[in-house]
């Protein structure tokens, strides 16, 4: 059973999440690459909706589906959209297969992946390619491994977390294994467009 189906882990978390320096800066890398234009986006561990509210701010027109398996999150998340037809929230394990839900022109995550296991990480990424349209953005707002436990441990303390306070469900992996995955399976232009320390936006279009 998964600390996130717990509320007061989820609840942790988001009072945290405010509070960790420069996410806002990989966040607005994000807003500035995902076009305006886009009109269907779907968010992959989307936790209680910040990163697709965020991105409405400038797509008053886009449609959004939020996924997540916290039954906190999802109460999070749906309280946020509460009226709003323009978002649908979901409730899904990424552990298992992403559901039929059409094609997206942008596929966005924000500190989620890091929690399904390698083979895992790589078949989702597989399966996103999958789901967007010629030409969309898959944007992956992650926390990554660092390449030294030093660098790892003075990460945390960065944060403000002890090391008794990191999530025992974490499934680092280095940022060079999963962008040559996206090569891999087809993506093009694929690069860290932002990086702090363990937290790293990777970025790949699917080919027009």
């Amino acid at each position: 059973m998964s600390q996130w189906t717990s509320t007061s882990h989820a609840l942790d978390y988001l009072a945290r999440a405010d509070q960790i320096p420069h996410r806002t800066e990989g966040e607005a890398v994000v807003l500035d690459h995902v076009p305006k234009q886009a009109g269907c986006i779907l968010d992959l561990g989307s936790g209680d909706g910040r990163l697709l509210a965020l991105l409405q701010l400038d797509r008053p027109q886009m449609q959004g589906i939020a996924l997540d398996f916290s039954p906190a999150m999802l109460t999070a998340a749906r309280q946020r959209f509460a009226g709003d037809g323009r978002v649908t929230v979901i409730s899904h394990d990424l552990r298992q297969p992403l559901p039929p839900l059409g094609s997206f022109d942008a596929i966005v995550s924000s500190f989620a992946i890091h929690h399904l296991e390698h083979d895992r990480k790589r078949a989702l990424y597989g399966e996103i390619f999958d789901r967007l349209e010629p030409g969309g953005i898959f944007c992956n707002l992650e926390h990554v491994a660092s390449p030294t436990e030093g660098l790892h441990r003075h990460f945390m303390a960065a944060i403000g977390y002890r090391p008794e306070d990191e999530d025992p469900e974490n499934r680092l992996l280095d940022m060079e294994t999963q962008l040559n995955w996206l090569r891999q399976i087809g993506f093009d232009h694929v690069d860290c467009y932002w990086k702090w320390l363990e937290m790293a936006l990777m970025v790949g279009y699917k080919p027009a």
